[in-house]
């Protein structure tokens, strides 16, 4: 899906190794996207129709003779299928659909998946309340680390952002695995020498989980 069977096993191997070193548990999550975005869908789709309906409109101009019941048949044709076309590329085209989603709503959105995940998967269960969530969220481009109330008190915001910092470079050149792994390493830096609680450990699986829905 979006690792290899080689990333997902050295990042299950990472995983093991911090949980073993810091006694907490932690949780990794790749998904496509967050959210369904429709409104990428319709946007993409008026700014297709919008472009066609110009480029008819000149051509109008340019050649006046051209117009003819059939030609008008014709431009509605071609501007509702370039229409079409952008919205269908915004369903499979994760950089088109991006130009039409706002930063605000998909922050908002993978820090509501990750809160999601966080509860259906029970990681408040531990029994220091010491589990971390990791989520990379693919179309979005944004990670949430969200670490649980044991955590949460000791670690301020900004150290978990230090720890996102060092997953940017690999995300941007569209290496997921190596990005995880420096989130990881990250992590480890976070809570290295914080003198947090050890709790039971290996709770959850090691190996990342990989989320193609919704």
């Amino acid at each position: 899906m979006f690792l290899d069977p080689k990333e997902a096993e050295v990042i299950a191997a990472r995983v093991k190794a911090l949980e073993a070193e810091l006694g907490i548990e932690v949780v990794t999550i790749v998904v496509g996207k967050a959210d369904v975005y429709p409104e990428t869908v319709w946007k993409a789709f008026a700014l297709g129709a919008a472009l066609a309906g110009l480029a008819v409109t000149i051509g109008d101009v340019v050649r006046p003779d051209w117009i003819s019941g059939t030609a008008v048949l014709w431009s509605a044709i071609a501007i509702l299928g370039v229409g079409a076309l952008a919205a269908l590329a915004s369903v499979y085209v994760p950089g088109f659909a991006r130009l039409f989603l706002r930063d605000a709503r998909a922050t908002l959105e993978v820090s509501q998946y990750a809160k999601v995940q966080f509860l259906e998967r029970e990681l408040f269960a531990t029994k220091e309340r010491t589990a971390v969530l990791l989520v990379v969220s693919l179309l979005e481009r944004r990670v949430v680390i969200l670490a649980d109330k044991g955590l949460r008190s000791r670690i301020p915001a900004a150290e978990w952002d230090s720890a996102i910092a060092r997953m940017t470079p690999s995300l941007r050149a569209g290496q997921v695995g190596a990005a995880m792994l420096a989130g990881l390493d990250g992590i480890r830096l976070v809570l290295a020498g914080k003198g947090i609680a050890r709790g039971a450990a290996n709770a959850f699986a090691d190996a990342p989980i990989e989320d193609a829905s919704p």
